[in-house]
């Protein structure tokens, strides 16, 4: 498994107002539609292409597309989906799959309630959203799902990590064709479950809190 950190300004920047307490669900949701177009940047650079032969008004050349199967996007939702906007934006051919898993409170074990993906992965390249990798019981989960369906690279993109999300998922994914890219590389968890400092609950602070 390889993980990147993306040491950028402007995602430190707009990181910084995401952890704000103060900032309010409008202003969050944007702003973590913006810092995923700029970790997409970093986490496509592997994207697969093909040549193709054009002629622009000038003279005949080669130039790059993207390659079939197209690669798949699959926001993990809830928090997941506020991820989406800003990676479709990048990648506008992508096909776009959906996992909805959910974590108990209690035990941090998480389990999937919803599957909207094709059963047949075999040679797509997967990018997951899911804004925090904090105990990495879902993310882990929802890699073992893509492999089983055949997926052979699988990118997980997220806005925090903490280190004990990263050891579980190098300890239950050794060998894995995973990378996960990242905004920060945070502290720690606290007893919650919570990453430290962070930015709290990615989906209360893009939509509310309900029920």
């Amino acid at each position: 498994m390889r993980i990147h950190v993306v040491d950028h300004p402007l995602v430190a920047h707009k990181l910084t107002t995401l952890r704000d307490e103060r900032t309010d669900s409008p202003t969050f949701r944007r702003l973590a539609d913006e810092l995923v177009t700029l970790l997409a940047y970093e986490a496509t650079r592997d994207v697969r292409t093909e040549l193709v032969d054009i002629a622009t008004p000038v003279a005949p050349t080669t130039g790059v597309r993207l390659s079939h199967p197209r690669p798949l996007v699959v926001p993990i939702i809830r928090a997941g989906l506020g991820m989406l906007d800003g990676m479709v934006r990048l990648l506008p051919p992508a096909e776009v799959g959906f996992l909805g898993m959910i974590r108990d409170e209690a035990t941090l074990a998480a389990s999937t309630y919803a599957n909207r993906m094709p059963e047949d992965l075999s040679g797509r390249q997967v990018y997951v959203l899911d804004p925090m990798l904090a105990t990495g019981g879902t993310l882990v989960a929802a890699v073992k799902e893509l492999i089983r369906r055949g997926a052979d690279d699988v990118t997980a993109i997220c806005l925090l990590a903490a280190p004990e999300g990263v050891e579980r998922l190098e300890a239950e994914l050794a060998g894995a064709p995973v990378t996960v890219v990242t905004g920060a590389l945070d502290e720690r968890l606290n007893e919650q479950g919570f990453i430290v400092p962070g930015l709290g609950d990615a989906g209360d602070r893009m939509y509310g809190t309900v029920g």
